[in-house]
């Protein structure tokens, strides 16, 4: 199967998931999001809105912002074509929907930061294997956003969301793909080797 037919085949299999299904899912990912050596350390959290079927984060959104982190959200950037900027997200934060039709904090009216001033950045995948290479949607968004992370050493800290049943044995790794550090799902919390190049 190549990249386009394994996209293909993970969006179909994660939409045709039924909302208990997905809840459950989403309470799963709050639950290993909670262990030890995932989140409960770091001060400034990037998550993401749910979209075509991804898990969902917003029960672990939800208790991050109780627990007094700062929360904040990938937003298309005004200024740089292509690339993410992360904007601080609260329940009274003004909200408006980009050209993808997701629901995204307002740039304008809201504070933002650098990626690389964020603790951990976790993101949505469309599948992954257990060597920490991530398939996005194939926009190249978070790839560009977090070029940086290459020469960077461990900050942020890249955690990919994903469903258990979007691993995958092996991924082909482009020379641009930004490889994670652990992977999160409903049921696990996978550590990764990143390359420290």
């Amino acid at each position: 199967m190549n990249k386009h037919q394994l996209r293909k085949a993970m969006r179909q299999q994660r939409r045709a998931l039924t909302p208990k299904q997905q809840h459950q899912a989403a309470y799963g990912l709050k639950r290993t999001l909670l262990q030890p050596g995932a989140l409960l350390a770091a001060k400034r959290i990037a998550l993401y809105l749910v979209n075509d079927g991804e898990i969902n984060p917003e029960q672990i959104i939800k208790q991050l912002t109780r627990m007094g982190k700062a929360v904040y959200l990938p937003t298309l950037h005004p200024l740089r074509q292509g690339e993410l900027a992360f904007v601080r997200y609260q329940a009274t934060t003004r909200m408006s929907t980009n050209r993808f039709g997701i629901a995204e904090p307002d740039f304008r009216y809201n504070t933002h930061q650098q990626a690389k001033f964020l603790s951990v950045i976790c993101l949505p995948l469309v599948a992954f294997d257990p060597h920490g290479n991530r398939m996005g949607m194939g926009g190249g968004f978070y790839d560009r956003s977090l070029a940086f992370t290459r020469h960077a050493g461990n900050k942020p800290r890249l955690i990919g969301c994903a469903h258990e049943f979007q691993c995958v044995s092996a991924l082909p790794a482009e020379v641009w793909d930004i490889p994670l550090s652990a992977i999160a799902t409903d049921t696990a919390l996978r550590m990764c080797q990143r390359s420290s190049e």
